[in-house]
């Protein structure tokens, strides 16, 4: 109940942020608003210090986790939100008008666990699965061993650590857990939340994930690529659908998106068919509303966002591989320049 109290009192707390930084935005210089996924978030504060050096524009994005981004776009309340999945047919149908998605990057989604020796572990999918399901309970499991001869694994019990918080790096997750683990499929699908297992421990963002796996023996948490780097803890080489086991690193996951991308840009890269990509990748995505002329929104405003948008799928790329993340291939940023470009105030496109 305390728990339930301390999480509704932290959604006001934001909301209420979010409209003060709109009211001081509107009564001085420009500033634009986002929030949303955690995922990026490392990026996005380069970035937007960046193009506020560049262009004078302030940007202010909160990291409240995905569906935070979605919902606070949905009220109006920000210029743009961020989101690791896709807008479901039941959000964008909430949203009143046409939302549109362009993505920034692409990410790893990493499981990082706390072992005495920090070794490198490989882990297959079904061990995987049945860790987070909480069928697998000690580090020494024979479903562990397996994959790992050489490892010095202990009599250590495993503490699961995953999102508290409504989460794009948890769709990614649980997507891919939901391709490779008929268990998994039935019992907890996939969701930006999931009904987990009793006993797991649940954390706010990527930093609230790796900060309790980085302080607790046996924990074991999936998080973005950068949040493991940063904080200096170990993640395993997974086992891909052509039985290779892959590091998450920027060549795998570019391999990952090696696919054809949909003119809405709503693609999954999980459970890649590319031989040597990393199975856990996926996009993450800027979104905002094709109509920019709503709720009291001045043609200025309209214009300084598409501007921002049109720069981070172009320009801003170049901030995106010293982060960990891999950049849009050519074929994903031409589309993301296109919906940027479809983008209309009273009707009329912001771009001639």
């Amino acid at each position: 109940m305390f728990r339930d109290l301390a999480r509704a009192i932290s959604c006001a707390v934001i909301s209420i942020s979010i409209v003060l930084a709109a009211f001081c935005a509107s009564a001085g210089d420009m500033e634009l608003l986002g929030a949303g996924a955690t995922f990026p978030q490392p990026l996005y504060s380069k970035m937007f210090d960046a193009y506020n050096q560049q262009y004078k524009v302030k940007i202010n994005y909160q990291g409240i986790g995905s569906g935070g981004g979605i919902n606070q776009l949905t009220k109006k309340t920000v210029d743009f939100g961020g989101t690791d999945a896709f807008m479901t047919a039941k959000e964008l149908q909430a949203a009143g008008s046409p939302v549109l998605h362009i993505p920034t990057c692409l990410g790893a989604v990493v499981v990082t666990y706390n072992l005495p020796g920090s070794p490198k572990l490989n882990l297959t999918p079904e061990a995987i699965a049945n860790i987070f399901l909480g069928n697998i309970k000690k580090w020494n499991d024979s479903r562990i061993v397996s994959a790992n001869p050489n490892a010095k694994l202990p009599d250590l019990p495993i503490t699961v650590v995953r999102r508290a918080d409504s989460s794009g790096t948890t769709y990614i997750f649980t997507e891919y857990l939901t391709k490779v683990s008929g268990e998994w499929k039935s019992k907890l699908g996939t969701g930006k939340s999931v009904n987990w297992p009793a006993g797991s421990i649940g954390q706010k963002g990527n930093p609230g994930v790796a900060g309790y796996v980085k302080q607790t023996p046996g924990a074991v948490g999936y998080v973005e690529l950068l949040y493991a780097i940063q904080n200096k803890m170990s993640y395993g080489s997974i086992k891909n659908k052509a039985g290779k086991f892959i590091e998450p690193t920027l060549k795998a996951v570019s391999a990952a998106a090696n696919v054809k991308i949909p003119d809405d840009t709503n693609v999954s890269l999980t459970n890649t068919e590319a031989a040597d990509g990393y199975p856990i990748s996926g996009f993450t995505w800027l979104i905002f509303y094709k109509e920019q002329n709503y709720a009291n929104r001045s043609k200025d405003r309209a214009e300084a966002l598409a501007k921002m948008l049109l720069w981070a799928v172009n320009d801003g790329q170049k901030y995106v591989e010293p982060l960990q993340y891999a950049p849009l291939s050519k074929e994903a940023a031409a589309k993301a320049n296109k919906i940027v470009r479809s983008m209309t105030y009273n009707g009329a496109p912001l771009f001639k």
